[in-house]
């Protein structure tokens, strides 16, 4: 039966590809280190109890109609609030748009923007923007990353592609590699869309900049930086992407917001009142009043982001004990977010059972089954399945849970010849 094209041609998840594997496996009884997700185990990370108190009151006092199109005032006030105190950014609740998580709001930026054949660029690895270019028909144009700038696009791997571009899709820290810019890398680009932008004309479209920062508030040291801060000028041209879905465990609950140029936010506005992908109103509610107690807020952040940072850093430690005892592994030291990025370079070894290791997915198919280990490889962000980097998140296991599987992924890697 025929589809639109579209649909035909949509590329399924790679990710959820290899959790069906992983889900398949547990009920047959198998234990899995399970770092596929970017979600968090809610039983380790539950959501702050006074925001999870808000919420069931919300319920109880029937806050269950349509919320306004472009989100409660009293969370866009709040919100506003805290990107004064938080970052010194000044958007005003009308600059505010509150949606679903954050996704709509990248869905949306995209259709705003993007007309058919319109050139997009991002990085890769990231997270999602080859199906975003591909949902809005976009020219995609993917910059490839390396190691040595931690999987980073710089300004110079940029500029080439910048002739004509309308959007620039930027993630920090980064998902998959809980990678950050430095305010160096960051300045120089900016500097670059302001450059580029000087040179076009009324009756072009700008080059915009979609900044997604919603694992701002989960960084380990190194300090977050943004456009806007850097450069006022940037504010005509940026779109932040945030909310509360990483930084209060709060993946479920389901509210992002993104602010910027009025003559955007609007347009999102409009485009998502036909998509309807309001964040629930009780939801909303409870959020705003958690909000108003900073204080409560930014002591389940600094507690939460602990927790995940000892995790990181343990995995990591584990990976170079790994490559310490002579195994073709690396990690790159954790920055942010929730993720560390992974060097496993068996690809072309060859299984016990004489079949060869093709590609990163073979690999991490491999590591399910040998190990009980479950990976993203980079292929599932944009990259080749030759490439031998993964990501591994931690917001599903425990100290404890992760230091057990590390013997068993030695052992399934000595395993390869």
């Amino acid at each position: 039966m025929k589809v639109s094209k579209l649909a035909a041609n949509l590329i399924g998840s790679e990710i959820v590809k290899i959790g069906n594997e992983v889900n398949d496996l547990k009920a047959k009884g198998a234990e899995i280190a399970n770092l596929t997700i970017g979600d968090l185990n809610s039983n380790l990370y539950p959501i702050p109890a006074e925001l999870k108190e808000e919420i069931q009151k919300a319920y109880q006092n029937n806050l269950t109609n349509y919320p306004p199109a472009n989100g409660l005032l009293s969370l866009r006030n709040e919100v506003s609030k805290d990107l004064k105190t938080r970052w010194n950014l000044d958007y005003s609740a009308n600059d505010i748009l509150i949606t679903a998580g954050s996704r709509p709001l990248i869905y949306a930026v995209y259709k705003t923007i993007v007309d058919e054949g319109d050139k997009v660029i991002y990085p890769t690895p990231s997270w999602n923007n080859n199906h975003y270019a591909y949902l809005t028909s976009a020219d995609a144009v993917e910059v490839k990353t390396t190691q040595e700038n931690n999987f980073l696009p710089t300004a110079e791997d940029l500029k080439p592609h910048l002739k004509g571009a309308v959007l620039l899709a930027l993630c920090s820290p980064l998902n998959p590699t809980g990678t950050m810019f430095t305010e160096a890398q960051l300045r120089e680009i900016c500097e670059m869309i302001l450059e580029e932008n000087a040179k076009r004309g009324a009756d072009e479209k700008p080059l915009y900049l979609m900044y997604d920062q919603i694992y701002s508030n989960l960084t380990f040291g190194a300090k977050h930086v943004d456009p806007v801060s850097l450069f006022p000028e940037m504010r005509d041209f940026t779109i932040y992407i945030d909310g509360i879905s990483k930084c209060l465990a709060a993946t479920g609950v389901r509210v992002g917001w993104g602010f910027g140029p009025a003559h955007i936010i609007d347009k999102m506005k409009a485009l998502l009142t036909h998509v309807g992908a309001w964040a629930p109103k009780p939801e909303q509610e409870a959020t705003a009043k958690y909000f108003q107690n900073s204080e409560n807020v930014n002591t389940f952040i600094n507690d939460f982001k602990g927790k995940l940072e000892a995790s990181l850093k343990v995995l990591h430690k584990g990976i170079q004990d790994l490559k310490t005892n002579g195994l073709a592994v690396d990690s790159i030291e954790p920055m942010g977010a929730m993720y560390l990025t992974i060097k496993l370079d068996y690809i072309g070894k060859t299984k016990p059972d004489g079949t060869v290791i093709g590609n990163s997915s073979d690999l991490v198919f491999y590591l399910i089954n040998e190990a009980g280990v479950a990976l993203v490889p980079f292929s599932a962000f944009g990259e080749e399945k030759s490439e031998p980097w993964f990501r591994a998140s931690v917001g599903g296991l425990d100290i404890k849970e992760i230091k057990q599987m590390m013997p068993k992924l030695e052992n399934s890697l000595n395993n390869l010849k």
